[in-house]
């Protein structure tokens, strides 16, 4: 699964929202990711199908139920590649004295 896969599903606020909403609550149907978004159950479906592609989330038939399950590993990978290779550090001190400049400015 390639990164830009990745980045093109988290790209989205919707599916960021459904990945959110099953890493708060592990394991749901359709029709409970479907609850309060105000979207047709094909909407939804369209975006858990890009999700799935993405390796983003998985999915287990229980019974006549489809749950949708949270797939982490690709996400930690950005972070490992994207942001590990950054000096976290180094990173901290520049957000930091960015604030404390801004600050000076501000009052």
């Amino acid at each position: 699964m390639s990164m830009d896969a990745v980045f093109r599903a988290l790209a989205d606020p919707v599916r960021r929202q459904l990945l959110d909403s099953l890493h708060a609550r592990n394991g749901q149907t359709l029709r409970e990711l479907c609850e309060g978004r105000g979207m047709t159950r094909q909407a939804v479906t369209r975006h858990l199908a890009i999700l799935e592609g993405a390796n983003l989330l998985a999915t287990q038939k229980r019974g006549r139920a489809k749950l949708h399950y949270l797939n982490p590993v690709p996400i930690q990978e950005i972070a490992d590649r994207w942001i590990g290779k950054y000096e976290r550090g180094s990173l901290a001190g520049l957000v930091d004295l960015k604030q404390r400049l801004e600050g000076e400015t501000d009052g």
